[in-house]
């Protein structure tokens, strides 16, 4: 039997394939415009990292790590999420001040597998640290929803909270317990394994969603400073345009998080798993890892998501120009043609089999190819002819003005 992918991943293939590579490309593109420099960490860590960084009491470090002894017994986990890693690396480095890196590539959790929810998961992301200012949020945020709108998701919605300072939780924390003792023989079996340890993570709880509705909000209990940040970054968000909405009970799943929290929405994108991306504030991160403090705020985007909510691109050609060989002699100038056009910044291949002309054409269909440049006698006088898919009109054109022709 031929072996099959692991269950709760998956292999993306050409031409479903399109969508990835665009919506990288513009992530890419954006990172780079906004002063991100590409980082990359090891897809495993020590899985203290991630106990201490994530938390020990969330859903992630108690059920979804991947986690293993390598040949010499240390504890490994395959990185089931990025921040925790770039601070560890920001830190063993050495590294002060401001610091802004972006990140793409696959991510680990156990779950149970669904659309949108997969247990090797894709993710990109930036993180900036060394900059307290809730200018910096605003950035953070702003370019994810810049991104969304790239790939054509343009109808972004921002759900926006702040869970405040841990001296503003302190007092938070008390009021909430106090609500969900009160009931709890309503909560699953999680949240009341929690309740004592992390009540937050209860709010973050979708089995819990009609205890908690009408449970203490973390907004309501700010402190000045948190308040401040807060009305900060909302006055930075509306001054980009962005939309939002107040979101009182959003805390997101990590304990890291500190003050603002974050993510996004599609108004047109309905799933079970419908939130594209999202982040926070995480100033106290660094601290925890046993690192002086550090301000920071960073975001991840769900890449399988996002591809999910794409709306249907346009019918378009996926290569520029295909290269048929007309006559067998013909072969190496049709490959240097090919070379040629590609050093021009177009996208063009070629059937490397010594197939018929009839094959050749069927071939530069299945590629999607635009059009045609067929490669023959005519070689001898400098020409070549060139063919439209879509209309069929074709012509005769110079062979240093194929490119020329093709755009």
């Amino acid at each position: 039997m031929i072996p099959s992918a692991p269950k709760g991943t998956d292999d993306i293939l050409p031409p479903a394939s399109d969508r990835w590579r665009m919506l990288l490309r513009a992530f890419d593109d954006l990172a780079e415009r906004y002063g991100y420099g590409l980082m990359m960490t090891p897809l495993f860590e020590a899985t203290d990292l991630f106990a201490r960084g994530v938390g020990e009491t969330t859903e992630v470090v108690e059920k979804q790590m991947y986690t293993f002894e390598d040949k010499s017994g240390r504890s490994l986990t395959l990185r089931p999420e990025a921040t925790a890693s770039v601070v560890r690396a920001y830190l063993q480095a050495g590294r002060q001040g401001i610091f802004k890196a972006a990140y793409s590539g696959p991510m680990f959790r156990y779950e149970q597998p669904q659309a949108g929810r997969r247990r090797q998961f894709f993710q990109v992301g930036v993180e900036y640290l060394g900059e307290p200012s809730p200018d910096a949020d605003v950035e953070v945020i702003d370019l994810g929803v810049r991104l969304l709108e790239a790939v054509g998701i343009i109808d972004v919605v921002v759900p926006l909270n702040s869970i405040g300072d841990p001296s503003d939780r302190v007092q938070y924390r008390g009021l909430l317990l106090d609500y969900l003792r009160a009931r709890s023989g309503r909560l699953s079996e999680d949240a009341t394994r929690r309740l004592e340890d992390n009540p937050l993570r209860v709010l973050d709880s979708k089995a819990d969603t009609e205890v908690v509705a009408d449970a203490p909000a973390p907004i309501d209990h700010l402190g000045p400073e948190a308040r401040a940040h807060f009305d900060a970054v909302r006055r930075g968000m509306e001054r980009r345009g962005i939309e939002y909405e107040i979101a009182p009970r959003l805390v997101r799943g990590l304990d890291y998080y500190h003050r603002t929290v974050f993510e996004y929405l599609s108004r047109s994108y309905v799933a079970a798993q419908d939130s594209l991306g999202g982040g926070g504030r995480y100033d106290p991160l660094a601290e925890i890892l046993g690192g002086p403090a550090v301000p920071a705020v960073g975001l991840a985007m769900g890449v399988d998501r996002i591809v999910l909510a794409m709306p249907e691109p346009e019918d378009g050609a996926r290569l520029d120009l295909f290269v048929v060989v007309a006559q067998p002699d013909r072969r190496d100038d049709a490959l240097d043609l090919v070379a040629r056009l590609r050093a021009a910044g177009l996208r063009a291949d070629a059937d490397l089999g010594e197939r018929s002309v009839k094959a050749q054409f069927r071939a530069a269909d299945r590629r999607g190819a635009g059009a045609v440049a067929v490669v023959g006698d005519e070689w001898a006088d400098g020409l070549v002819t060139v063919r439209r898919m879509a209309g069929g009109e074709e012509q005769r054109v110079p062979v240093e003005e194929v490119a020329a022709w093709v755009r």
